[in-house]
């Protein structure tokens, strides 16, 4: 066997460099996150053949004094933290010590920095000595022929397009945290991104794009010393794929498993089939309770409070998601402009609730329509969201007229969601509970007796009696009422696994729910069946009082807007 002897510091920092410098845009995220930690106002980032050939960065941030150049690339070395307090407690992107070392040693890199105060920039670049040079203020570093002395890691490279792909997510990703700092991003001397500074939702705007804009609504809610912002995107704006997902923790962007399940639960009830939720959100939490020394490329993170933290982001997202249209849009930007001529009814004609003769009003007695109520007056110039209905287009469609132009509305799928949500209201409360005329007892492991034994309270409130039958057995005595018919064992295995997971559980939810859903589908009114106008509005009133009213039960839209400006263009108006 070969004797036990200390690796090269070369050999070493390259062993490193694998877990850190995967591609360009490794270095890339790793550069930028430098800078930001400089307190950089701008930074350029110039990229030559998808960063294979050479990556620039030059920001003008605070600098590196001459004295410490040779520091900055060795490595362990790093101004971030000094002890084991620091480093539970990390304010900054970078801690680590190993980037600046780990690139240099399967690159060639120069570095040129200068302090605001001095005379001149100091320039070190590979096998030189500290030379003066020429750089306004800042850090600018240059990496060329990355994996030159790696040949093997350079084959796994993808093409020039796919690596400067790579290259500018990274961008992106820096810059939605960072909106108060500029960004410009070159790829053979053609400017591919340029972000000016600014706040937010300006930010988001530019990144993600005016229509991801249109289509998302803000997220703003606190608790403790946990705080959730951003925005985050209507079903309606979906995606075929998981690209436009971005979740940030102390401004570092992450991928967390906890976090993406607390947000596929929020949007469990209304996204379509298998497409993917849209959002930019920005998880601020106190640095003592995430450890982000989980992983070399950062982008691991590990709660000290998990299911504190799962809860938190879930109730804040569902709230946002579910806030009815008109409290959407008293919260929003201002109403639009009504356009010059169209008028709208001072005073709506007295309307009866939606008189729907269908099988839902014999399942519980609470999905019965209230009597005659009045429409409240509209103000002038401020018609409702959905606006007032003016026809019923083939027995399907709702027309409507807003502020905007015009609303069609699918009654069926809108009056759908309208009774699901009154059916999960009424047995949130406190569901029905069916007693077993004879327990079901199943096989169960450590952890799940264990896990039925600490969350017995909560498997009570969920309206489940479950207690331990033996050392390894579990006896079920009662369930939902509207569950009882289900697979009792793998609906309790499912319950227990999320309670231990989470904290909390969505399985009989989730099970609950279907039923409901079938409910309110055959319940809600049906194509062909003709609507007067006093019907038709008190639908859209309901509409905009309802929760998620935007999506039916499958996730589909309910309704659609088409502005003044789109009927315009339809007809060639004003060419």
């Amino acid at each position: 066997m070969p004797a036990i002897k200390p690796l090269p510091d070369l050999l070493i920092s390259q062993i490193a460099a694998g877990e850190v410098v995967e591609r360009p845009a490794s270095v890339v995220k790793e550069l930028l996150e430098n800078s930001i930690d400089a307190d950089a106002r701008e930074i350029a980032v110039q990229l030559l053949e998808g960063g294979v050939r050479q990556i620039r960065i030059v920001d003008d941030g605070g600098g590196i004094p001459k004295a410490e150049l040779p520091l900055a690339l060795a490595r362990h070395a790093t101004s971030k933290i000094a002890s084991l307090e620091d480093l539970e407690s990390v304010a900054s992107l970078g801690f680590r010590g190993e980037a600046l070392a780990s690139i240099a040693a399967v690159a060639r890199l120069t570095l040129v920095s200068r302090l605001r105060e001095a005379p001149h920039a100091w320039r070190l670049g590979p096998g030189l000595d500290i030379a003066p040079a020429a750089l306004g203020g800042g850090t600018a570093i240059e990496i060329d022929d990355l994996y030159f002395n790696t040949p093997a890691r350079r084959k796994f490279l993808k093409r020039e397009h796919t690596e400067f792909a790579h290259c500018e997510e990274a961008v992106r990703r820096i810059a939605l945290a960072h909106p108060g700092v500029a960004f410009s991003l070159q790829h053979n001397g053609r400017t591919a991104l340029h972000l000016a500074a600014g706040d937010t939702a300006r930010r988001v705007s530019d990144v993600l794009g005016e229509e991801f804009a249109a289509q998302s609504r803000a997220v703003d809610a606190a608790a403790g010393s946990l705080h959730l912002a951003g925005y985050a995107a209507l079903p309606a704006y979906s995606r075929a794929r998981a690209d436009a997902q971005y979740f940030f923790v102390n401004g570092r962007f992450v991928r967390d498993k906890l976090l993406a399940h607390a947000v596929r639960e929020a949007y469990a009830d209304i996204l379509h089939g298998q497409r993917h939720a849209a959002y930019a959100l920005f998880l601020d939490i106190d640095p003592r309770g995430v450890d982000v020394n989980v992983h070399p490329a950062k982008t691991e993170v590990r709660f000290r409070d998990g299911r504190a933290v799962h809860q938190f982001v879930f109730h804040a997202l569902q709230r946002a998601l579910a806030a009815p249209l008109a409290h959407a849009a008293a919260g929003g930007a201002s109403a639009p402009a009504v356009p010059a001529g169209l008028t709208f009814p001072t005073a709506a004609p007295c309307q009866q609730a939606l008189a729907v003769e269908q099988p839902v009003a014999a399942y519980f007695d609470f999905v019965r329509q209230a009597g005659a109520q009045p429409m409240p007056e509209a103000e002038a110039g401020a018609p409702p969201p959905l606006g007032f209905a003016i026809a019923q287009l083939h027995g399907v469609y709702i027309l409507a007229q807003n502020a905007a132009g015009l609303v069609l509305v699918d009654m069926h799928a809108a009056h759908e969601r309208i009774l699901y949500e009154k059916l999960k209201a009424a047995l949130d409360e406190r569901p029905a509970v069916q007693p077993l005329l004879v327990p079901v007892v199943i096989s169960a492991s450590g952890e799940e007796t264990a896990a039925a034994e600490t969350h017995a309270g909560m498997l009570d409130r969920l309206g489940f009696e479950v207690a331990a039958a033996g050392p390894r057995e579990l006896a079920v005595r009662a369930v939902p009422a509207l569950l009882a018919s289900g697979r009792i064992p793998d609906l309790v295995r499912a319950l227990l696994a999320d309670l231990e997971k989470f904290g909390a559980s969505r399985a009989a939810a989730e099970q609950r729910n279907e039923l409901l859903a079938t409910m309110a589908c055959h319940g809600a009114v049906r194509a062909q069946r003709a609507l007067s106008l006093p019907e038709m509005n008190a639908l859209l009133r309901q509409m905009e009082a309802t929760e998620r009213a935007d999506q039916c039960n499958h996730g589909r839209p309910t309704w659609t807007q088409l502005s003044m400006e789109e009927l315009d263009r339809l007809f060639l108006r004003g060419r």
